[in-house]
């Protein structure tokens, strides 16, 4: 007797990664469940329930990826795949990414957004106006690169296009994460460049961190600006700003996002004990940028010479001191002008009595 399959049977058997019966009766809601999945791979863990049963160890896969050329055209296909198991699991991981970005204090009221791209020319993105922390899948919308919103009840935040000024020039970028992460958004403030070579996985994971001149938040100007710079660099600072990052899917974004964070707080401690900072050499980063390319990460420091890979300029954050004349230049308050003159007194005596 041939087995009838509904689209949750179907879900499940995708999930799994078992086949679908051929002579199996589909439901008209299955067909539509199949179609839908055609142009992308098996849901997370698939792959590895698959390898488990051969018995050989894996990672999970969370790509998202589609066969090019298969982008929804008509409304009520754009509807269907917008409302697809596949999505909706990913609407699902965005709301899980806002609630940790929000407990870790990377975002505050509305801030932030999250973008995935689900097409040759679709992306999923958070809406504007609404804290991270408490979104629901019913909140996510669906948009052309371009910015249009194809679905979704909510308006998109306006601040995508920050985000897909990076994809459209590095396909290697499937998700981008914009939070303000205090320790790396007061670099970003600050002005201050964050030293390399000095943690391991920071070279491995971050890799070189970018900076992206000032523009206004949501303009074609930022996007540029920081499509530019983000298409070499997987995290970007954004000068009086916050920070972007991309990876090949958001949960991979947002790990570098926790990165970038951690980074610049060690940093800043590190820096306060008063012993310098010691970095590693330039040919031990370069195996570092090697072991960055064998996880698929991009890297453009992969030509440079042993000596470009570290910068060399001292790390002094904070330092201020007093010039004469009253001058803040680097060490301390402003000096007290009698403590000064008491000061000098003292030492014009122990040089008289060294002399005598």
């Amino acid at each position: 007797m041939r087995t009838v399959i509904t689209a949750q049977d179907v879900e499940t058997l995708l999930r799994t990664g078992q086949p679908v019966p051929a002579d199996a009766i589909l439901t008209p809601a299955a067909r539509d469940a199949l179609r839908s999945r055609a142009s992308v791979l098996p849901a997370r863990g698939a792959a590895s329930a698959a390898t488990a049963r051969r018995g050989e160890p894996a990672t999970p896969d969370y790509e998202f990826k589609w066969a090019p050329g298969t982008d929804p055209k008509t409304p009520a296909d754009i509807e269907r795949f917008f409302h697809s198991a596949s999505i909706e699991e990913l609407k699902h991981r965005m709301c899980d990414i806002g609630r940790r970005l929000w407990q870790r204090d990377y975002t505050d009221g509305n801030g932030g957004n999250i973008t995935i791209r689900v097409g040759d020319n679709l992306a999923l993105c958070t809406p504007t106006l609404i804290c991270k922390g408490f979104m629901t899948p019913a909140d996510m919308c669906l948009v052309d690169l371009d910015g249009k919103q194809l679905a979704g009840t909510r308006k998109r935040t306006s601040e995508a296009m920050t985000h897909f000024g990076i994809m459209k020039r590095q396909p290697a970028c499937k998700a981008c994460v914009h939070a303000h992460p205090p320790h790396a958004t007061a670099f970003a403030i600050a002005n201050v460049s964050v030293p390399s070579c000095l943690i391991p996985e920071a070279e491995v994971f971050l890799g070189r961190i970018g900076v992206a001149k000032y523009q206004t938040p949501g303009t074609p100007a930022n996007a540029d600006e920081v499509g530019e710079v983000g298409k070499d660099h997987q995290a970007v600072l954004m000068q009086n700003h916050g920070v972007i990052v991309w990876g090949k899917d958001v949960e991979d974004a947002y790990w570098k996002m926790e990165n970038i964070d951690s980074y610049c707080r060690t940093v800043w401690i590190a820096a306060g004990l008063g012993g310098g900072l010691h970095r590693f050499t330039g040919g031990q980063a370069k195996e570092l940028v090697e072991l960055r390319q064998k996880l698929g990460m991009p890297d453009p420091r992969a030509n440079l010479k042993e000596c470009e890979l570290c910068d060399s300029a001292d790390f002094r954050p904070g330092a201020v001191c007093q010039a004469p004349g009253g001058t803040e230049t680097a060490g301390g308050p402003p000096a007290d002008p009698e403590v000064e003159a008491l000061v000098r007194k003292i030492a014009d005596q122990i040089l008289q009595q060294i002399k005598g």
